[in-house]
């Protein structure tokens, strides 16, 4: 793959999962009622709206708002912005599923940003993954996009990476 259809590739997908973000917290928002849980599949899975100003499980929720927006919003921009960059400048050598990882991090990163930038700090949460009492944290398609960037990361994370004057 030349390095011109990664870059496309790169930001298409991070258009595709971020757009895919925003649609599904804004049908849950038209559609749910805040605090009203829905359940599929014999409880294993649950819809539920939640509005979160905190991070993963509301860690943070209880920050002041100036230091939450610069600890939940300004240092993760930052952070998602050096990762960007990082993947644009070395593009030509990092491996398909590596840059794939990098995407899914970056698009979820910023797809929750979006929420917190536009809704004064909350986030909209909706899932809630299941057996019994053993659940998950209610979670949107931002969070899956990042947990499933940062697995695809660890499990490619040793992949040779296609040298400059290598053969692709």
């Amino acid at each position: 793959m030349s390095t011109r259809q990664k870059i496309f590739l790169f930001c298409f997908l991070s258009l595709i999962f971020i757009g895919c973000d925003q649609v599904t917290k804004n049908l849950v928002k038209e559609h749910l009622e805040e605090g009203v849980s829905t359940s599929y599949m014999n409880d294993t899975f649950r819809l539920i709206f939640v509005q979160n100003t905190g991070a993963a499980l509301n860690l943070g929720d209880d920050l002041p708002p100036v230091i939450s927006f610069w600890v939940l919003s300004i240092i993760p921009l930052i952070i998602l912005t050096g990762l960007f960059l990082y993947a644009m400048t070395n593009v030509r050598t990092i491996g398909a599923m590596k840059l794939l990882s990098f995407c899914l991090i970056f698009a979820g990163g910023i797809g929750n940003i979006i929420d917190r930038i536009l809704y004064d700090r909350h986030v909209t949460d909706f899932m809630n993954v299941g057996f019994g009492s053993l659940r998950t944290g209610i979670f949107n398609f931002a969070d899956v996009c990042v947990t499933s960037g940062v697995i695809l990361f660890f499990v490619f994370r040793k992949d040779k990476e296609v040298g400059v004057n290598s053969p692709q």
